[in-house]
């Protein structure tokens, strides 16, 4: 094996599962914790709202197969998504039991009944008889109530409480006092098996409404997993008539897929027969179908609106093109930002502290307040032990846990639909400290077509040949000045191959060198060239690449590009907004700033003649002073600029590594979209802040209530009830907040 193999094979790899039985965010930190205990795994990042673990692991110590096993034995249960199949999120079936709901609030309404007896005409003596009312708390703890207690005990006995532990304390804690009370009634206690019944129906009714919601809010990212189909017509060979439907998670990179007019293609690929169009605006923004033959790449989720055509599979599930966008967007919700992972900390200990807080009440109430409120506590002997299950009740670590996640969940859903990949509610909240804004120019702010203008002569070499020679040095680059030579080249219709060059070397930013029929060729920048020896007349070119041939000067090629359309409005909405701008670029300063004069930036905000380690080094130099800054770019060049930045922005159009560097993707390649992305960014993280200022005020206010703070100052206190309703409404709220982003312009 060689050093690189190796090295790859050790390299940290990611797994995504999908999990159940999360209930808040004491949930959340408790599997976080379980993950980041196994051998082998590195990091783990859990998202409520979603249902979804993503875990960097080491391959050479366990595997995703090894990590689900060892979960499953605990009171998680996960699933390994697989790579061939597109990630799917829990259904409203899967996440509440509506069975269980509804015996729920039919035993509400009998217990409800039952205590409003006086109200009914006629005579009901079995709905006031205490074994009615201690059947119904019973049924509600064995029957809707049963998954909420074993949850809710097994995470006490585990040392982590949860949700369901509060919940389960406050419903078992009333129904064993009822019973005691009602056994023995010498002790004059009072029975209120309507309060387990309360308690029970008013979380699962609040459960139910809030993931209703949650689906309302999962919009975006369903329309998304709605866009690849469930069945494939597969082909058992090129010319075969006969057409299997498969599942599309059985598909395979080299299958040949029949897709007909109107169905969508199931997996990216390349047609090899047939001629149709192509509606790719879901995917690219592009509006009006795009015309593809036999050779064209096609994206899975793209619909085929012309003809029916056979696909030849190159990539299939999560390495296709949507599968890619999906997975990227769910490894993003699962990135929290910094306010975030505080308020998951907190959370983490919200349920220690809710339990301290209701033995400090009961303990109040019952052993101080007699001594100061004698005519509050000495006709009501239970009184401290229902404010006590009030304070477990009310506490809501979920509206805490849900604030940043759900709100994560729309925001970067909503702008994933509108081809804006946000990498993670970390990237939003440096989003919002932005002041400086450096674009690339090249490919970013300009369309990166560009085109040969002039070749000069210094040798003699014939134009034909130059281009022959530079298109066989830059045949396998990408680079804008390469793709612009091999077309020069092609546009010449010679029917000569392509030399063969061998000790080929790459400068990064600067040129290319090797060797070609026994001469040595050197092409790139004339500065570079002159930095070798090579002795070249002093020439006032634009943007170039210059030739030389044995350390000889042989040709200067020139080159023009153009304005992206939309990158003036851009640049004025950005200064318009208060951001500083640069840009950066390799050209020279009479090219840059002759090209970017539509703009109206100043020569000193204009960065010529930059390789990209100057380009790092200038985003280093403004962050020292204290500037926090963006980089736009799309090029390989760009990669360790765009990893430095604070924010780093790169085109759908750029470079894999460009991208793989980002922090935000813009795959419809739009460079207005940078403002949308930036007030998206701003909106959403606006309702971060806003859900967890009312989780926050939420529990500062209602916890003291519960704990009967009123009690002295206006007699005003909650029963074990009412405070159940308050913490199911309390998640709902922080949801609705949430999705008012979807409707947000």
């Amino acid at each position: 094996m060689s050093l690189s193999s190796s090295l790859d094979s050790q390299a940290p790899e990611v797994a995504i599962l999908r999990v159940s039985g999360l209930r808040c965010a004491g949930c959340v930190r408790s599997l976080e914790n379980q993950l980041k205990e196994q051998p082998g795994v590195n990091a783990a990042a859990v998202n409520l709202v979603t249902g979804t673990a993503v875990v960097t692991y080491s391959p050479n110590e366990t595997t995703p197969t090894a990590i689900v096993e060892s979960l499953n034995q605990g009171r998680f249960q996960a699933t390994l998504a697989e790579a061939n199949v597109l990630l799917e999120l829990p259904t409203t079936a899967e996440e509440t039991s509506l069975p269980r709901l509804a015996i729920a609030l039919v035993l509400l309404i009998l217990s409800s009944v039952g205590h409003g007896i006086n109200l009914l005409p006629g005579h009901w003596p079995m709905l006031e008889a205490m074994i009615w009312h201690w059947g119904l708390a019973t049924i509600a703890l064995v029957l809707p109530g049963w998954e909420i207690l074993r949850e809710g005990i097994a995470g006490l006995s585990q040392g982590r409480p949860n949700m369901n532990t509060l919940v389960a304390l406050g419903a078992l804690g009333a129904y064993l006092t009822s019973t005691v009370a009602w056994l023995w009634p010498a002790l004059g206690w009072q029975c209120f098996f309507d309060e387990p019944v309360m308690i029970l129906g008013f979380i699962l009714l609040g459960r139910s409404l809030e993931q209703r919601v949650r689906q309302q809010a999962q919009r975006d990212l369903r329309s998304l997993l709605a866009l690849q189909p469930k069945q494939a017509l597969w082909q058992p060979s090129l010319t075969a008539s006969d057409r299997w439907p498969i599942p599309v998670s059985r598909i395979q990179v080299g299958d040949w897929l029949w897709v007909d007019a109107g169905e969508p293609f199931p997996a990216d690929g390349t047609i090899v027969t047939g001629e149709t169009l192509v509606d790719e605006s879901m995917l690219t923004g592009e509006s009006l179908p795009v015309a593809k033959g036999v050779g064209a790449f096609v994206l899975a989720g793209s619909r085929n609106v012309g003809a029916a055509v056979t696909l030849r599979v190159e990539r299939c599930g999560r390495a296709s093109f949507l599968g890619q966008i999906l997975d990227l967007v769910v490894q993003a919700q699962n990135r929290k930002a910094p306010v975030q992972q505080m308020a998951d900390v907190v959370a983490g200990y919200f349920g220690y502290g809710v339990l301290l807080l209701a033995a400090g009440t009961a303990l109040f109430w019952g052993a101080i307040a007699p001594h100061f409120f004698p005519e509050i506590t000495n006709n009501t002997p239970l009184l401290p032990l229902k404010l006590a299950l009030s304070v477990l009740v009310i506490a809501c670590p979920c509206a805490l846990g849900l604030a940043t996640p759900i709100a994560l969940l729309v925001g970067i859903s909503r702008a994933a639909a509108k081809g804006l990949i946000i990498r993670g509610g970390d990237v939003l909240q440096h989003s919002q400290q932005l002041d400086t804004i450096v674009f690339d120019k090249t490919g970013t702010l300009t369309t990166g077509e560009l085109e040969v203008a002039e070749i000069h002569l210094y040798g003699d070499l014939s134009l034909e040949t130059v281009l022959y020679l530079l298109a066989s040095l830059e045949h396998k680059s990408r680079h804008p000045l390469a793709v612009a030579i091999q077309k020069a080249w092609a546009a010449t219709n010679q029917t000569t191959e392509l030399a063969t060059v061998t000790e080929l070397e790459t400068v990064l930013g600067l040129g290319i060198s090797g060797w070609i029929e026994g001469h040595y060729y050197q092409a790139g920048r004339l500065s570079w060239l002159r930095d070798q020896g090579i002795d070249s007349p002093p020439l006032a070119v634009e943007t170039h690449v210059a030739l030389a041939r044995d350390r000889q000067l042989m040709a200067v090629v020139t080159f023009r590009d153009r304005l992206r359309p939309e990158a003036v409005s851009t640049i004025q909405a950005l200064q318009a907004q208060g951001y500083e701008i640069h840009v950066l670029t390799g050209d020279t300063a009479k090219a840059a700033q002759q090209l970017l004069e539509p703009l109206g930036l100043l020569p000193v905000n204009i960065h010529p003649d930059l390789q990209p380690q100057q380009k790092l080094a200038l985003i280093e130099e403004w962050q020292t002073k204290g500037k926090t800054v963006a980089m736009v770019g799309d090029g390989m060049n760009d990669a360790p600029a765009l990893t430095a930045a604070q924010v780093g922005i790169s085109l759908g159009s750029g470079t894999e590594v460009a991208i793989e560097a980002a922090d935000i993707i813009l795959t419809r390649n739009h460079l207005e979209d940078v403002l949308a992305v930036l007030a998206l960014s701003r909106a959403t993280f606006r309702k971060i802040q806003q859900n967890l200022l009312w989780a926050v005020a939420y529990n500062i206010v209602a916890l003291p209530i519960a704990a009967g703070v009123g009690l002295p100052l206006w007699g005003l206190s909650l029963t074990p009830g009412l405070a159940a309703a308050g913490m199911a409404f309390s998640s709902i709220i922080v949801v609705l907040n949430s999705l008012s982003l979807s409707r947000a312009n």
